[in-house]
């Protein structure tokens, strides 16, 4: 009895002690698999033994549907694989064109040297949107526009926070249980018009959301030049679990031409070729602006400061600045009877990312000729007058003590 059990257990022994494989498909690229496309799969293999494996061969062994890109790659050698280590190599085969949806199998064989027999296991690979059971649902849960209102001619972001609406890990449907996570398989951002461009591609195999997840995708987007003010209408398509969990959203996108606008709060007036200017500066936008500035021009007019920097500006804030105007005296355009001189104001600001400059206002400064020689003479005058009136005053005291 103990000679046989010795016999039975010494081979126990040996297997434990030799080399062991572990078979591993840690990507499938496109997941799953998309019928009449290639697909990448990598397989990871691990000595999970005692002993070292000394020659590792990985072999793969497809059926209809798959096929290999060339069968010089069915076997591909690891080498040497101490205990406890692993290496993974990469297969790439082709889906079938008339490839019906569903999951497949597909045969993965290794060996620990070319002495010792294969051994073989097999795995499932999906093909197509519809192979999946969860009944996790995807949906739009927040649109962040930057800038929050386009011009014509801006470029910028909108990004997109979807999620799983899902509240517990699984549900029972007809007596059946469901996990409840959602998987995105391509999310893509598509324009109704002409005029706003998607810069980016699709997103595609974003993973799987479980209950209550979210995740944010961002798309970069661009509004032609000649585009027309209003909403313009994006879509965005997401690929989901199966069929039933494919959607469309509509993605509203505001264009408005409206920016700075200059208004005098107070007459212009140059008096004797100088003036202080007062404007109010609004930002008629409906979103911030940010570095606001504005310059002043004129013909033989120089103004201090040169331009006005305001900073940041909130939709409908009023800002009032001042310029000091000091025209050049040599100028024949400048006193006396000349005509009002044309002052035009520019603004230049960014909307986003987007810097913008333009004219916001064309006025004109009147100017007046005040004669400064003509106000002495009337305050010598008034001193004479009330010279005279004293003087009055003393003769007229005087006569009054002669007479008593």
């Amino acid at each position: 009895m103990l000679l046989v059990s010795f016999i039975f257990a010494a081979p126990a022994s040996a297997a434990t002690a030799s080399a062991n494989l572990k078979v591993t498909i840690v990507e499938t690229n496109p997941y799953p698999a998309k019928i009449g496309q290639y697909l990448d799969l990598t397989v990871q293999v691990e000595n999970v033994g005692r002993e070292r494996a000394e020659d590792v061969d990985i072999e793969i062994v497809p059926e209809y549907p798959f096929s290999l890109d060339t069968e010089e790659n069915a076997v591909q050698n690891i080498g040497a694989l101490a205990p406890d280590k692993f290496a993974s190599k990469e297969f790439h085969l082709f889906v079938d064109k008339n490839a019906q949806k569903g999951v497949r199998t597909i045969d993965i064989r290794t060996r620990i040297d070319k002495s010792n027999p294969w051994s073989e296991k097999t795995v499932d690979i999906r093909i197509g949107t519809e192979t999946f059971d969860s009944k996790g649902t995807v949906e739009l849960a927040e649109i962040v526009y930057s800038p929050e209102v386009f011009m014509p001619g801006d470029r910028g972001t909108v990004t997109v926070t979807l999620k799983n609406t899902a509240t517990t890990p699984t549900v029972t449907i007809d007596g059946s249980d469901y996990d409840t996570n959602a998987r995105i398989q391509a999310a893509v951002l598509r324009p109704l018009s002409e005029e706003v461009i998607v810069l980016d591609a699709p997103y595609e195999e974003m993973g799987l959301l479980g209950p209550g997840d979210s995740i944010k995708l961002t798309f970069n987007v661009m509004v032609s030049e000649d585009a027309n003010e209003g909403t313009h209408n994006l879509e965005l398509a997401i690929e989901g679990n199966s069929f039933d969990y494919n959607s469309r959203k509509n993605i509203p996108l505001e264009v408005d031409s409206s920016n700075v606008k200059v208004i005098p709060s107070k007459p212009l007036k140059l008096v004797n070729g100088e003036a202080t200017l007062e404007l109010d500066v609004a930002n008629t936008h409906p979103n911030e602006l940010n570095s606001v500035s504005i310059k002043p021009e004129a013909e033989d007019v120089n103004f201090y400061p040169a331009e006005y920097f305001i900073g940041p500006m909130d939709a409908d804030e009023l800002f009032t600045i001042e310029f000091d105007a000091i025209a050049d005296p040599a100028s024949e355009n400048i006193g006396g009877d000349s005509e009002p001189i044309n002052l035009s104001l520019s603004a230049s600001y960014s909307n986003g990312i987007n810097k913008h400059e333009n004219l916001v206002s064309n006025l004109r400064i009147q100017q007046i000729e005040e004669n400064e020689g003509g106000s002495s003479g009337l305050i010598v005058t008034g001193i004479l007058l009330v010279a005279l009136v004293a003087g009055g005053g003393i003769l007229y005291r005087k006569r009054q003590q002669k007479n008593k």
